[in-house]
């Protein structure tokens, strides 16, 4: 097998390639095991909104196939999130042979802080935002309203919460690459740090469901977390 630090671009992309296959095949597998838990893993997504739902009301379904294919989703999503570290491995397995020896040695803890942190953004939307949200939309409805959400619209709903949140709080291994690496000194990102956090509610405004609380509850963490990132990052000739 040839050097990697030796790979031509070609040789590269075919690295890239073949990591990326395995990448898919790993999730293949992980969704094989968890299609026998499909409803248990369901019930347990959709648990945030099920506890808050006024007696005698229920999530629908408007399309005919959606009792089958929304659980089936949220399987392949959490198989996804499953295969998370292995995706974090094999993504620095690539990048690491263009690193120097310094930078080598911070991969370990490197894989392993993004891992947790990314975990962490989930865990944190899962038991934190979601059920905030959700209480306060349901109370906010009017008594002429019976709250039925489709289950549908509910899924697109969290799922896309817990990924934002999960690669929202990757923001301090970011930063503290980006200046680790000299990319980007500390104290012009220090500078920067004003259109740093106006860019962080635009994020949390594209990332979030349109309404305010969920653009905060994942701005300001990205705030607190990029502050972090600068508090840990030092520079290469420092």
């Amino acid at each position: 097998m040839a050097d990697p630090n030796d790979l031509t671009f070609i040789g590269h992309l075919k690295e890239l390639r073949a990591r990326i296959i395995r990448m898919f095949l790993f999730a293949g597998f992980i969704l094989v095991c968890c299609l026998p838990f499909t409803n248990y893993i369901y019930a347990f997504v959709s648990s945030p909104l099920m506890e808050l739902m006024p007696p005698g009301s229920s999530m629908i379904a408007t399309e005919v196939a959606s009792p089958f294919l929304a659980p089936l989703r949220v399987t392949i999503y959490s198989a996804l999130l499953i295969s998370v570290p292995y995706f974090f491995i094999e993504l620095w397995g690539f990048v690491s042979p263009g690193l120097y020896k310094r930078e080598k040695a911070f991969v370990g803890p490197l894989i392993l802080s993004s891992v947790v942190l990314f975990y962490a953004g989930v865990i944190f939307a899962y038991f934190v935002v979601s059920p905030i949200i959700l209480s306060f939309f349901i109370s906010a409805a009017p008594d002429s309203i019976q709250v039925m959400t489709d289950i549908n619209k509910y899924l697109d709903f969290v799922l896309k919460l817990f990924f934002a949140f999960g690669f929202a709080f990757e923001i301090p291994i970011a930063t503290f690459l980006i200046i680790t690496t000299g990319l980007v000194s500390k104290d012009r990102i220090k500078s920067m740090r004003p259109y740093l956090i106006i860019s962080f509610f635009v994020i949390g405004m594209f990332l979030t469901p349109p309404d305010i609380f969920s653009q905060l509850f994942l701005a300001i963490p990205m705030w607190l977390l990029f502050e972090v990132g600068l508090l840990i990052s030092q520079d290469p000739k420092s």
